[in-house]
Formats: C-alpha cells, sequence, structure tokens
C-alpha cells in the first residue's frame, strides 16, 4: 500500500467518520469538470431534476457514467483515488463502486436532504469511502456531515429526494432522519470551505446533507465512491439506488469484478 495519507487522518476518518483532505485532486479538475459538461450535454438514464415547482435554480445529478464518460474514467485508473482510499478504508483493495454529478446552478434553493448512503446501496461491510469533490468554490453550500454519525446502532430511514417519501417500506428498521438545524445541541456538524481539488472523503454511513446554493456561482460536485476488502453484496427490501439492473449477485457475494473493477494503488 502507498503511504499517501497521514496516520492522523486515517485516525479521524475511523472516529469521526469523515475528513477534509486538501489539495489532493487538483490536477484534475479541470478534466473532470468537462466530463461534468459532458454529462449534462449527454445524460445517462438515472439523470435527474431535484428541484419542486415552489423553489428556485436547478439541482440536477446522475450517476454510474463513469466508464462512459472518458475523464471520469481516467480519475478512476489514473489520478491518486485509489491509494488515497486505500489507506483510509485500512484495505489492501479498492473497488470503483460508482461515481455521483450533484450540480446547484445558482440562486438553487432546493437543499440536499440529511441521509446516508449506506442503506441505498446493496453493499455490506465496514470497508468504503465516498469522495466529495468541488470544482467550484463552496462554502456555506459545502457538504455538511454528522460527526460519528458511521457508528450509529442503525442506518437513517432513507428517503427520495424530490418527495421525500421512505425508499423502503420498512421504516421500522430505520432511526428517523436527523434534524442537526432543530437540534443544534445533540449533534455535531462538521462542515469545511472548500477550494476546487479539495475532497470531502466519508464512511457511507455518515449522514450528511447540504443546503441550497445561493450564491452567484454555480456548485459542481463530483463523487467518487469505492469499497475494499470486506466489501459483500447483501440484498435490501426493495430497488437500490443505483439499481445496477441483472448483476446476478447473491448475498454474501464479493462485488463482481468485471462491473466494479480493481483500482490501481500506485500513483
Amino acid at each position: 500500500m502507498v503511504e499517501v495519507v497521514e496516520q492522523a487522518t486515517v485516525d479521524a476518518f475511523a472516529r469521526d467518520g469523515a475528513v477534509c483532505l486538501r489539495g489532493v485532486f487538483n490536477d484534475w479538475v479541470d478534466a473532470l469538470a468537462a466530463g461534468v459538461e459532458q454529462n449534462l450535454e449527454e445524460p445517462g438514464e438515472y439523470f435527474d431534476d431535484n428541484t419542486n415547482a415552489d423553489q428556485t435554480g436547478r439541482f440536477w445529478d446522475d450517476y454510474c457514467n463513469w466508464q462512459r464518460i472518458p475523464q471520469f474514467r481516467q480519475f478512476a485508473y489514473e489520478s491518486a483515488v485509489g491509494p488515497i482510499a486505500a489507506a483510509l478504508m485500512k484495505s489492501t483493495k479498492v473497488q470503483a463502486f460508482h461515481e455521483h454529478v450533484l450540480v446547484k446552478e445558482p440562486g438553487t434553493s432546493t437543499p440536499t436532504r440529511w441521509h446516508s448512503d449506506n442503506p441505498y446501496y446493496f453493499v455490506d461491510g465496514v470497508q468504503n469511502v465516498s469522495f466529495w469533490i468541488p470544482l467550484d468554490p463552496v462554502r456555506e453550500n459545502s457538504l455538511r456531515l454528522i460527526k460519528g454519525s458511521h457508528l450509529w446502532d442503525k442506518d437513517v430511514l432513507p428517503v427520495r429526494w424530490f418527495s421525500g417519501d421512505g425508499f423502503y417500506p420498512n421504516v421500522d428498521d430505520y432511526a428517523p432522519v436527523p434534524d442537526p438545524d432543530a437540534e443544534p445541541d445533540k449533534f455535531e456538524v462538521l462542515r469545511w470551505d472548500l477550494d476546487p481539488g479539495d475532497a470531502i472523503a466519508f464512511h457511507y454511513r455518515t449522514v450528511h446533507g447540504a443546503r441550497g446554493n445561493t450564491s452567484s456561482s454555480r456548485r459542481r460536485a463530483f463523487s467518487f465512491r469505492v469499497v475494499g476488502d470486506d466489501a459483500r453484496y447483501v440484498s435490501r427490501p426493495g430497488p437500490t439506488s443505483p439499481p445496477f439492473p441483472g448483476h446476478g449477485m447473491v448475498d454474501g457475494d464479493r462485488l463482481r469484478s468485471d462491473w466494479f473493477p480493481t483500482l490501481s494503488l500506485s500513483r
């Protein structure tokens, strides 16, 4: 494993469920920005607008396009995302899971609801990490994360972004969605001002959200999500997000390497 992350950062990731990595992807900002523009011009099958009629601006997202958009694919195979992820996860192997593009245009009032990614995914295991990489300066519209929430006994209830309805029928299996703004003394929220090329690395179980983008500039974010040695397929009580139809895996299987390839651990 290549030593690319300080031990204090690895320890903080394990303890807090999220860390800020300064400038680690500076060399990839232009390429990823070009990929985002291609994504907008050539949307994938999961492209979605998340802005209600009573909200201003535009918040769109798309995912599972990294193998067809050259800049995203190049990032996966040629950037330091593999060795950084291996260090944070304490894993000898890194598999790509998927990417996610999230763009809030200027004046967008739509927030990103508080949620954790884990219950949406068909992955079980402790070794995972999501990289949230801004392609524009972000301040008040930065990602917000609840410190230590990856260690909670239950995942929070997954909800549909547009409607807020429960994603699965068995709501009693999940903890209620927290509201740190309503109960500021109950939760410690992590938030960092970020510049393009910085990254927030967080665990799939870490609860996070974001305010709208009331600034006069775009807020483009590229997320790349990976798993480590202990990742196994787990069935959920309904279609997952992303769904990856026809994957053919059963509970306990390693993620198939042809769909979720192993990344290089060298820079």
